[in-house]
C-alpha cells in the first residue's frame, strides 16, 4: 500500500489527511489498517515515533462515520487506553482534526483534572474515549459510564503500562466491555507477559511488526559516555552549551532529581522546564506547549513522560540517569527523530549503571559507540589467569582484551576506589553480580 486512498477509508477522512499534508501511510498504518477494517484483531508492533496513532484512529474513525448514528447516554462505542495523561492528549490531540464538522465526539478522561467536568461531558454518550485505567475506573465506580456496548477496545503502550501496574485495572475493565468486540494492542516491546496478555484479551490476531522489539529509529546518532556520576552535571552543561536554540530533552529517574535539575539548569542560565507526576496536569501541559513554541529549551522529564511526548522539535535526548527498565531506552531516545527528521541522543553511564547499560544494549542488539571512554576500564590490561571461586561460575566478561570493542588507552592512573574490575575490550568490565534490569519497576514520575 502506497497511498491513503487504498486503505479503503472513507473520502471525508482521505481529504483530511489532505488537508493535514499526509498521503503516504508509514509501513505500521500499511500494515495495520486494512487488518483493522477486515475485522481482525491486531497485535501491532512498531518503534515509537512512527505513526501508531493513526494506524489505529484512522480504521476506527472510519466505522464510526460508517455507523451513523449516536451512541447511547453514558456508553462509548470505541475505547483506547494509555498508560499516562501526556499520551492519552497526544493520541486525542491527533485525532481531533478528523472529527472536524462530522457528528463524532471524541473524549479524553485523565487524572489530575476536574472529575465532575468529564462526568459531564459523558452524559451523552462518547463515539471515541481515550482513557488512562485509573482515572475511568473512578468514572465507572461513580456510574459515569458503562462499557457494556464498546465493541472496540485498543491497548496503546501496552507494555508501558505492565510496567506501571495497570494490569490489574485491566483485568477489571476487559470484562466490562462487550462480549463482541474488536481489540488492538500496540506497543514498541514484547515481552513474555506482553504475549500473555495478546492471548488473553485478542482472538486469532494479526502480528504486524515494522521494526525489531527494541529497536531506535535509523536516524538517532546515539553515543556513550563512561563517567563518574559527580561529573554528570557539569558535563550535561558543557553539551547543552553547544547548541543553544535546539530543544533538549533531559530524563531523570526522580521526580525530585528532575526538578532539582530543572532548577540547577535555570540558574546555569538555560530556559529549563520539567514535567513529571508531582506536577499537575495543567502545569504539565503548559510546560510542553511551552517547549513546542521554543519557550524552553531544555525539559526534564521522568520515564512517566516519555511515551506521552510528542514534541517534532526535540534535536537532544540525554539520558542523564540510565533507566532501570532497558526498554524505557528505547522509549525515551524515541523522543528524537521522529517523522522522518535526525536527532541525537546521549547517554551517561556511572560506574552503578553499567549492569543497566549491558541490559539496553542486550535489548537493543547493538554497540552504542563510546564518546568518552571509562578511565575503570583498561583494553591495554594483559590477560591474566583468574582465581577461581568456589560455588560460581565465570561471569561472561572476560579477561583483558577478549572479544571487545577497543577504546582509547588509558594514560595512566589506577582504578578507582570501589569501581568494578575492568573486562576486556574497551568497555567497563562486568561486575560480580549482574541485576536482570528487566523486571517490573514503579512509576517514579
Amino acid at each position: 500500500m502506497t497511498d491513503f486512498s487504498m486503505l479503503g477509508l472513507q473520502p471525508r477522512l482521505l481529504k483530511l489527511l489532505k488537508d493535514q499534508g499526509l498521503e503516504t501511510p508509514t509501513p505500521i498504518q500499511a500494515r495495520a489498517i486494512p487488518e483493522v477494517m477486515n475485522g481482525r484483531d491486531v497485535m501491532g508492533l512498531a518503534q515509537t515515533g512512527t505513526g501508531k496513532t493513526l494506524a489505529f484512529g484512522l480504521p476506527l474513525l472510519h466505522m464510526a462515520l460508517t455507523e451513523g448514528s449516536k451512541p447511547s447516554a453514558k456508553t462509548t462505542r470505541a475505547l483506547i487506553l494509555a498508560p499516562t495523561r501526556e499520551l492519552v492528549n497526544q493520541i486525542a490531540d491527533t485525532l481531533f482534526p478528523y472529527i472536524k464538522d462530522t457528528h463524532l465526539k471524541l473524549n479524553r478522561v485523565v487524572g489530575g483534572t476536574s472529575i465532575n467536568n468529564q462526568i459531564k461531558r459523558l452524559e451523552r454518550g462518547t463515539d471515541i474515549l481515550v482513557a488512562t485505567p485509573g482515572r475511568l475506573m473512578d468514572l465507572i465506580d461513580r456510574r459515569a459510564i458503562t462499557l457494556s456496548e464498546t465493541t472496540f477496545l485498543v491497548l496503546d503502550e501496552a507494555d508501558q503500562m505492565l510496567d506501571m501496574g495497570f494490569i490489574h485495572a485491566l483485568r477489571k475493565l476487559v470484562p466490562m466491555l462487550a462480549k463482541e468486540r474488536q481489540t488492538m494492542l500496540f506497543s514498541a516491546t514484547m515481552s513474555k507477559q506482553m504475549n500473555e496478555i495478546a492471548q488473553s484479551y485478542l482472538t486469532s490476531p494479526v502480528r504486524v511488526e515494522v521494526s525489531p522489539a527494541g529497536k531506535a529509529a535509523d536516524k538517532i546518532d546515539q553515543e556513550v559516555h563512561f563517567i563518574p556520576a559527580g561529573d554528570k552535571y557539569d558535563t550535561l552543561k558543557e553539551m547543552l552549551a553547544t547548541h543553544r536554540g535546539d530543544l533538549a530533552l533531559v530524563f531523570s529517574r526522580t521526580k525530585h532529581g528532575a526538578e532539582r535539575m530543572s532548577k540547577q539548569l535555570q540558574k546555569a542560565g538555560f530556559n529549563a522546564g520539567s514535567i513529571h507526576g508531582n506536577k499537575s496536569q495543567n502545569q504539565r501541559e503548559r510546560t510542553i506547549k511551552d517547549a513546542r513554541n521554543g519557550q524552553i529549551e531544555v525539559l526534564v522529564a521522568t520515564d512517566v513522560a516519555a511515551r506521552g511526548i510528542d514534541i517534532p522539535a526535540v534535536r537532544h535526548v540525554y539520558n542523564y540517569e540510565l533507566p532501570n527498565v532497558p526498554e524505557n531506552y528505547v522509549h525515551r531516545i524515541g523522543r528524537t527523530a521522529r517523522a522522518g527528521r535526525e536527532g541525537k541522543a546521549v547517554a551517561f553511564c556511572a560506574p552503578t549503571e553499567l549492569d543497566d547499560f549491558r541490559a539496553i544494549e542486550k535489548v537493543m542488539k547493538i554497540r552504542i559507540p563510546i564518546a568518552t571512554a571509562a578511565s575503570w576500564a583498561a583494553d591495554d590490561q594483559k590477560a591474566e589467569p583468574k582465581p577461581k571461586q568456589q560455588g560460581r561460575r565465570g561471569n561472561g566478561g572476560g579477561a583483558g582484551g577478549g572479544g571487545g570493542r577497543g577504546g582509547p588507552r588509558r594514560s595512566g592512573g589506577g582504578k578507582p576506589q570501589g569501581a568494578p574490575k575492568a573486562g576486556g575490550g574497551g568497555r567497563p568490565g562486568h561486575t560480580q553480580q549482574r541485576r536482570s534490569g528487566g523486571g517490573k519497576s514503579k512509576a517514579h514520575g
